[in-house]
C-alpha cells in the first residue's frame, strides 16, 4: 500500500522505526511547517491496527491515509510460514472427520 502520514516533526523517528518494523518502505519525507509529511510503502498485512499504533505513537496527533499501491513477491520466509500454517490447519481439519 501507498502510504502517506503526516505527524508533528517530534514523532518522526518514533514513527519510522514502526513502518520498518511493518516491512515499510519510505520513499520520501516532506516538511511543512512544524509538520512531517512521511511518503512511503507498506504490505498491507502489516497495516491492521494502524491507525490505533500511530494515535498511540504520536498522542494522538498523527493521521495517515493508505491506497493500493502495487503487487508485489512475498518474501520466501513468509511463504513458508503461510504454507506451513495452512497444511497444520489442513491436518487439523483432516484428522476431525
Amino acid at each position: 500500500m501507498k502510504i502517506e502520514i503526516e505527524v508533528p516533526g517530534e514523532f518522526q523517528g518514533g514513527v519510522s522505526g514502526d513502518l520498518a518494523s511493518r516491512r515499510g518502505m519510505i520513499t520520501g519525507t516532506e516538511m511543512k511547517g512544524n509538520v512531517v509529511m512521511v511518503l512511503g510503502e507498506v504490505p498491507l498485512a502489516n497495516m491492521f491496527g494502524y491507525s490505533t499504533d500511530l494515535r498511540s505513537l504520536t498522542q494522538g496527533r498523527g493521521n495517515f491515509s493508505m491506497e493500493f499501491g502495487c503487487y508485489r513477491r512475498t518474501p520466501t520466509s513468509i511463504q513458508e510460514e503461510i504454507i506451513a500454517k495452512a497444511r497444520k490447519e489442513r491436518e487439523k481439519a483432516s484428522s476431525k472427520k
